[in-house]
């Protein structure tokens, strides 16, 4: 019984701080409307939460890159299933960061909030190309967690994972620890996300009480323009894809996941779906080898929802303090959002740090601008989450088709209504692919065999 109660005790958690988050903006923008000049003065609560964000970056940064360049190399190792998947996230997560790009650049989100006042100081900055290359080298291989050099922790992490791949077997215990301290660092996050309706309020009040209404229209404008971004991507790019290879509809694949979309918007995650994915996709007639290395291995490097955002809130900070970041930057930041944007699915603020670590690595005077995004990432989560968990259910089945692992015949069956999902038992065993239904015929035909010979 208490094994049962406690997942419920967690979301109703989630739905509390959801709730404080609205209430904290909501407060926020009519103190910076009725008292403006005490609520520029709360701008120091708003820092607090940015720092406490910024403490997290390079040990999120760090775990998810080794233990990510380990699931590459487990993933290549089975094939043909691996190599498809793998090239297609690394493609399609470009092409959505290329996309908010786009997006951003067409309709340039906080441009006129004229918010030059926040400022960060920088210290030990790279002048020249030589000096910037160099600088991704840490004076020791620790010394980049401590410094504070997203770049050079990135750099360590790249090190890290590569050696633990020649490593082998001797490495597994050694990522196996790592997965650990990740655990803790994201348990951390987790706690500190739970300061976001404090951190909202004073970022809000003190944006609106120095701006006015403007800062509202922006925000605004932000978030309806990412989740438009983000259905566009659904239906055009992501349903696109699915009828042209494997002739599905993408509104009736969403009409079969609607219960996990559900699940998702509560909890602002696609990890809280995760388990069902699984099933789902496997009871749709997906074989298990495809559902079982696609779908895990896309939640650390397919996600589509979480690279719009980091592009779109990244051009609309830089647009919100008046420096605009150019080409140069846009495309050297998407490199680099890229690579660590991984390992950030299913982990409520993870993107969040992430995109401080960007800017950081990037534009580090423009990182106190993250906290202008708090009020509204909440709400910007759940568009991501809903990208992510939709980029991999489709993933699936494109590698699914390409490499002729998809039972089509129960694919329409399961879509048109014919054979329901049991939710009961979640299992998917009443499904099984061509190769394994002549396996399991041949298993159970051969004791028969014997006693008829007897």
């Amino acid at each position: 019984m208490a094994m049962t109660l406690r997942p419920h005790r967690r979301l109703d958690r989630t739905h509390y701080l959801y709730i404080a988050v609205i209430v904290a903006v909501a407060a926020g923008i009519a103190v910076g409307l009725l008292v403006p000049d005490f609520a520029t003065g709360l701008k120091p609560i708003g820092d607090a939460f940015v720092k406490l964000i910024k403490m997290m970056i390079a040990p999120v940064i760090f775990c998810t890159i080794v233990l990510g360049v380990g699931s590459i190399a487990k993933a290549a190792t089975v094939g043909k299933v691996g190599g498809l998947a793998l090239g297609y996230f690394i493609a399609m997560s470009t092409f959505a960061l290329a996309i908010g790009l786009v997006v951003g650049n067409l309709i340039h989100p906080g441009t006129g909030l004229d918010l030059s006042g926040t400022s960060y100081q920088a210290t030990g900055e790279a002048t020249e190309t030589k000096d910037f290359l160099l600088g991704i080298i840490p004076v020791s291989l620790l010394s980049a967690l401590t410094d504070g050099s997203i770049l050079q922790t990135l750099f360590v992490a790249l090190i890290i994972g590569f050696a633990l791949q020649r490593m082998g077997a001797k490495g597994a215990p050694i990522l196996n620890g790592i997965r650990m301290i990740q655990a803790l660092v994201f348990r951390i996050l987790a706690m500190i996300m739970w300061l976001a309706p404090v951190g909202a309020f004073g970022a809000i009040a003190a944006v609106v009480g120095s701006t006015g209404p403007q800062a509202l229209i922006g925000l605004g404008a932000l978030m309806i323009a990412f989740y438009v971004t983000c259905a566009v991507f659904i239906v055009v790019v992501l349903g696109g894809l699915l009828m042209i290879v494997t002739r599905i509809n993408i509104f009736s694949l969403m009409k079969y996941l609607a219960r996990e979309y559900l699940l998702i918007v509560s909890t602002s995650s696609s990890e809280a779906a995760l388990p069902r994915l699984i099933a789902k996709l496997e009871h749709l007639g997906a074989s298990k080898p495809v559902v079982g290395i696609t779908v895990p291995t896309g939640y650390s490097f397919n996600l589509d929802g979480t690279a719009i955002y980091l592009t779109m809130a990244s051009l609309f900070i830089a647009n919100a303090m008046g420096t605009p970041l150019s080409i140069g930057e846009q495309v050297s930041l998407l490199v680099f959002m890229v690579i660590a944007s991984k390992g950030a699915a299913g982990v409520t603020g993870a993107g969040l740090a992430t995109l401080a670590g960007g800017l950081q690595a990037h534009r580090p005077d423009l990182l106190d601008g993250v906290g202008l995004i708090v009020g509204i990432d909440r709400f910007m989560s759940e568009a991501r989450a809903l990208t992510n968990f939709t980029g991999n259910a489709v993933a699936t089945l494109l590698v699914a088709t390409w490499t002729r692992q998809l039972d089509t015949e129960q694919v329409r069956a399961v879509l048109s209504g014919g054979r329901p999902f049991d939710e009961a038992t979640m299992s998917a065993d009443d499904h099984l692919g061509p190769d394994e239904a002549a396996s399991v015929a041949e298993t159970a035909a051969a004791p028969a065999l014997t006693s008829g010979r007897g």
